[in-house]
């Protein structure tokens, strides 16, 4: 089974996929994205009778899209691939699910994902 996931903006999107099946949610995090996404995770998979382990790859959206939304997404995502030891590739544009499906197919594996912001990051100095 194959995760794919969005946190470019404040609606989560996960899309499962395994063989002809595939299931597309959303979830509203908002600021508790970093807080709910592992347990959103489990939740989804617990639906359809799934674990950890029946996880075979993943593909997450590198952006543009918020800055901490992506960092999020991406941290999760990598540490899963990582812990896993299962592929994992990035996409762009509009059509990224079907670029990650088609690259996991082909035994693609990045290793590590990195966010493409869009631009620089605009980060606040610390008034301290």
């Amino acid at each position: 089974m194959i995760i794919l996931l969005d946190t470019s903006t404040p609606i989560c999107k996960l899309t499962l996929v395994d063989g002809d099946f595939k299931e597309t949610s959303e979830w509203e995090a908002g600021r508790t994205l970093a807080h709910g996404l592992l347990k959103y995770l489990a939740d989804k998979l617990a639906e359809h009778d799934w674990t950890w382990e029946d996880i075979t790859g993943l593909g997450v959206f590198r952006g543009p899209g918020s800055f901490t939304g992506l960092r999020i997404g991406m941290t999760v995502m990598n540490t899963l691939a990582d812990g896993l030891s299962v592929p994992i590739v990035g996409g762009l544009g509009d059509n990224w699910q079907a670029d990650a499906l088609s690259a996991l197919a082909s035994g693609h594996d990045e290793k590590i994902v990195l966010p493409e912001y869009g631009g620089e990051a605009h980060i606040t100095t610390p008034r301290k």
